[in-house]
């Protein structure tokens, strides 16, 4: 039995989360897909460019539109090793993404558990959310990083 689609673009998405991490940003990395093309992908790059907005899903979004040529990115899905931030959920909303998969939830940040934009009913676009893929893997590489970011302070 193969592996499925899902795990393929999330894996992408954890080795884009693994680059950030090397970069000493966060890590979190979002691929998008148009059918089974990958048409952006990108990781954390705040500390990088010095750029607030520079978050995984807002870059990946930006080349996405590139690659379609026009920015409602419909027929698209987006995986996300951490649930999207409000800044990015409104993103993700705007753009009109029909799905969106993440790996780990955010409880104290998360645009969808705390802020329900994803979900909101005022919202002209209210997309397919999952959540749980890869769970472990993505919940592991952010703990270690800032267990490790801990121990360099200490």
């Amino acid at each position: 039995m193969g592996i499925d689609e899902d795990t393929i673009f999330m894996r992408m998405a954890l080795r884009e989360a693994l680059a950030a991490a090397q970069e000493g940003e966060v890590p979190v990395g979002a691929v998008i897909v148009c059918g089974e093309n990958v048409i952006g992908k990108a990781h954390n790059q705040v500390e990088q460019l010095q750029d607030p907005t520079a978050h995984a899903e807002i870059l990946a979004i930006t080349q996405a539109a590139d690659a379609l040529g026009g920015w409602r990115l419909l027929e698209t899905r987006i995986y996300v090793t951490k649930e999207p931030c409000p800044m990015c959920s409104g993103a993700i909303v705007a753009a009109r993404i029909p799905e969106v998969v993440w790996g780990v939830d955010d409880p104290k940040r998360g645009g969808f558990s705390v802020f329900k934009i994803l979900d909101h009913p005022n919202l002209n676009h209210r997309p397919l959310l999952r959540s749980g893929l890869m769970l472990e893997d993505c919940r592991d590489m952010i703990q270690e990083f800032f267990n490790q970011k801990r121990q360099k302070q200490s």
